[in-house]
């Protein structure tokens, strides 16, 4: 291996192990964080076997995470003429990337909290006394906030890469 190759490898070990850390903190798997690092970063598709042997994982964790993967339309499965193994690749674009995860914990997290604050808005509604129209008055609060803060989510992330870019500087800038 020459010397420039084993500096990429080790850079791109670094990366695949921090892009774990960071998946595990907002609440993604660390293996599955792995898994779609090394696939991100990898100039051409990877089997299983290949993936099993980088991230040094079991065929059915990296079975699992990679499955997961194409269900968060993270990863899509490429078909290699002449090759019966399934090869995986990964969305390369930044902005799309965001976009896909977005939209995916949207629906796994934010609607059920949004139908969980509706939940409790309805069955606390009309009970009169001073607790119970404190929690309602929270809850409405609540979902107010989760209402809005989807909204934005859901605004930016139909925005093309340029325009969210400009949108931002407007606001932070």
């Amino acid at each position: 291996m020459t010397e420039e190759r084993a500096k990429l490898e080790e850079t791109r070990e670094a990366f695949v192990t921090q892009w774990g850390v960071m998946g595990a903190q907002w609440g993604i798997n660390r293996t599955m964080a792995q898994i779609h690092a090394l696939l991100m970063t990898s100039a051409d598709a990877m089997c299983t076997d290949s993936v099993m042997e980088a991230l040094e994982i079991s065929r059915g964790n990296a079975h699992t995470n990679l499955k997961d993967l194409v269900g968060w339309g993270l990863i899509k499965i490429v078909t290699k003429k002449g090759e019966r193994k399934e090869f995986f690749e990964a969305e390369k674009d930044v902005w799309e990337i965001f976009r896909r995860v977005a939209k995916e914990r949207k629906r796994r997290e934010i609607d059920p909290a949004l139908e969980t604050l509706r939940n409790c808005k309805a069955a606390t509604e009309g009970i009169d006394t001073r607790e119970a129209k404190q929690f309602y008055e929270q809850m409405d609060q609540l979902e107010d906030f989760v209402t809005f803060a989807s909204k934005i989510s859901d605004r930016v992330a139909s925005m093309k890469h340029g325009n969210a870019i400009k949108l931002a500087m407007k606001f932070f800038g």
